[in-house]
């Protein structure tokens, strides 16, 4: 049986790693929480003390972390699993990271033998539990087949953008014009609200109509309008305010080493900063609409 070590249970990473056990392969997962390591014990996995148990005797290596100096330290790093892991070893990092920091452990990875992409996702903690995730996929074509049966099992669409990097920067320019949406499409239901009109009358309207976009046809902003989003959950559970500026970051970085002019992103980010300041990071990220509300 593959062993598949997962680096990273948290929101999104768990309910992947769950997918992968119940698909029949041997997964053993690390994070620093304790709870995440619980769940999936529960799930049929098993549990590592270090990175480094987790990827002893591996096949394969799959991480999901929250910044590019956490991917660093964790391949290259003094006591990184580069160091550890055989030449051969499949490694696929999920995160969403700087594509210049993926592209340096894809370079270190192929001096060492070892085959590497990166594949951030997009789908939200909904599609990691159903499985149901787009990759966007950097690497070579041949390590990219190679790694098609475990991406399958987590998702189902799977893009090859590149070399490697390629799949971070398609990520960064589908969350710029997420975030993008989001903004717009909240603005627009606050105004409709604003002026007596029901907002789930006012989202279907628009979702047929030329104003129709993602948002409004998955991930409605105002509560109560669709039972499944985070808006009607205490905005909990989905993509956080912080991970979203997080994102725009790393774009507006991209864009400015690339001198693209990118002034629609340059304000979403301003807006979720000023929401950040307000409201927190944890929320989820749909919960930009009540930055339009006026303040306490």
């Amino acid at each position: 049986m593959t062993k598949i070590a997962f680096i990273g249970l948290g929101n999104m990473g768990g309910p992947m790693a769950q997918n992968l056990v119940k698909a029949g392969y041997e997964v053993c997962g690390f994070d620093l929480m304790p709870e995440a390591l619980d769940q999936l014990e529960q799930a049929g996995g098993s549990r590592a003390e270090s990175v480094t148990d987790a990827a002893q005797d591996a096949s394969v290596v799959i991480s999901m972390l929250p910044a590019g100096k956490h991917v660093e330290a964790l391949y290259l790093g003094d006591e990184g699993l580069f160091n550890v892991i055989g030449s051969r070893c499949l490694v696929i990092d999920c995160s969403t990271i700087e594509a210049d920091v993926a592209k340096k452990v894809g370079v270190k990875a192929e001096e060492q033998g070892i085959d590497f992409i990166d594949a951030p996702v997009s789908g939200g903690t909904a599609g990691a539990a159903a499985g149901t995730l787009t990759f966007m996929v950097g690497g070579s074509a041949e390590t990219v087949e190679r790694a098609r049966p475990y991406l399958e099992v987590m998702g189902q669409n799977i893009f090859h953008a590149g070399g490697a990097g390629a799949g971070q920067l398609a990520k960064i320019c589908n969350n710029m014009l997420l975030a993008v949406l989001m903004t717009g499409t909240s603005e627009a239901l606050k105004l409709g609200i604003d002026n007596g009109l029901d907002p789930a009358v006012l989202s279907e309207i628009m979702n047929k109509s030329s104003g129709g976009n993602w948002v409004l046809e998955k991930y409605n902003p105002v509560p109560g309008v669709m039972p499944q989003a985070p808006a009607s959950n205490g905005y909990q559970g989905g993509f956080m305010v912080g991970l979203m500026a997080k994102d725009l970051d790393l774009a507006l970085n991209a864009a400015a080493g690339s001198k693209t002019a990118t002034p629609m992103a340059s304000l979403a980010e301003n807006l979720y900063k000023m929401h950040s300041i307000r409201s927190g990071n944890t929320q989820d990220f749909s919960s930009i609409i009540q930055l339009y509300d006026p303040a306490d």
